[in-house]
């Protein structure tokens, strides 16, 4: 049994404290948020000890494992204080404000022989993992696009990052997952309507090296929430559906066999619609189950700290672009990091 503990709870970290209640094989220890009020009251849903200062509920509950869901300005110290005491992590994204202060987090991880994970949750969407699986599979044949549309509200909630820190980091994490070649190009467009210190629309572009095209439009500028990504290839498309966990293909009529396993595509016709029978869970269920799996077995999550530094980096190049106005070049030598998501099931097409 694995003793869990979560440090801020005032928004993303109370639904991990629900989960780990739930969890087989895990007992939520305590709480921690600075704020004692909140504290007390995910504390009290549960019947479990509560702190404001996350030092002593560590000292006095030793969990083996800690989910971090403070401000990103924290996330740097408030790691490396809890793994330098031995304990895993699954820190919120994005992994922190800086590159450096991201590489360091991932080094105290190595260095204590920690298991660290990212909570890039749409990794852990039903279905991500079944588009995932069948892009793998080569169903789409070549890959010519992959367009976000990440649009809500704006938020009370957020207060020390924009929408490429919230929200497109999540669709970067999720192309280069589908698309595991290096990035070529990036370039972005931002709006600064409500806040001068912080985005809130970002118009970007990725170049794969396999050709593909990213697109990602993002707003917190939308008075309703939209969350849609597309894959156009040469057999058609897939839309994913992140809220409601639908996975549907457009077929193209033009695009066929030759008889010797080569396709052969005489141009673009509208097909048939095909939307797959997907069994729906709770991402955060199964993220945290992958971390506590990683931790039991002493292997990396499913999205690690190396993936949380890509997508950072990539965010910080979006930024950097759009503050530049022109496209940023990115080295590519680098060897793409592997993609691995749990698929629990077989999922059947209706």
């Amino acid at each position: 049994m694995f003793k869990a503990a979560v440090i801020g709870v005032g928004a993303m970290g109370q639904h991990h404290a629900r989960v780990y209640n739930e969890l087989e094989g895990v007992e939520l220890a305590a709480v921690a948020d600075a704020n004692a009020t909140t504290a007390r009251r995910v504390a009290g849903l549960y019947k479990v000890p509560f702190y404001t200062v996350y030092q002593e509920m560590l000292d006095a509950v030793e969990p083996d494992l800690v989910s971090i869901a403070v401000p990103t300005d924290l996330h740097y110290d408030t790691a490396t204080a809890v793994m330098e005491r031995g304990v895993h992590v699954l820190l919120e994204k994005p992994i922190a404000k800086t590159l450096e202060e991201a590489e360091a987090i991932v080094h105290c991880a190595d260095q204590h022989d920690l298991r660290l994970g990212i909570g890039h949750i749409e990794r852990f969407n039903p279905a991500v993992v079944e588009l995932k699986r069948r892009l793998d599979g080569d169903e789409l044949g070549r890959i010519y696009q992959l367009h976000a549309r990440r649009l809500s509200p704006y938020p009370d909630r957020i207060r020390d990052a924009g929408v490429i820190l919230d929200l497109a980091i999540h669709e970067l994490d999720v192309m280069t997952c589908l698309d595991e070649t290096p990035i070529e190009r990036i370039y972005a467009e931002t709006g600064y309507r409500f806040d001068p210190d912080r985005e809130d629309m970002l118009n970007g572009l990725l170049r794969f090296a396999s050709g593909a095209v990213g697109l990602l439009d993002i707003n917190w500028l939308t008075p309703t929430k939209i969350r849609t990504l597309s894959a156009t290839g040469e057999r058609g498309m897939f839309v994913v559906n992140y809220l409601s966990q639908d996975l549907t293909f457009y077929e193209n009529t033009k695009c066929g066999s030759n008889g010797w396993g080569i396709l052969e595509i005489l141009g673009v016709a509208e097909g048939n619609m095909t939307r797959y029978s997907i069994p729906h869970v709770e991402p955060l269920k199964r993220e945290l189950q992958a971390f506590v799996e990683a931790v039991r077995c002493g292997e990396d999550p499913p999205v690690c700290g190396r993936d949380g530094i890509r997508a950072l980096q990539l965010a910080l190049e979006l930024s950097r672009s759009a503050k530049s106005g022109r496209a940023i070049e990115l080295p590519t030598t680098a060897s793409p990091i592997p993609a691995q998501i749990p698929v629990e099931g077989a999922m059947t097409s209706l």
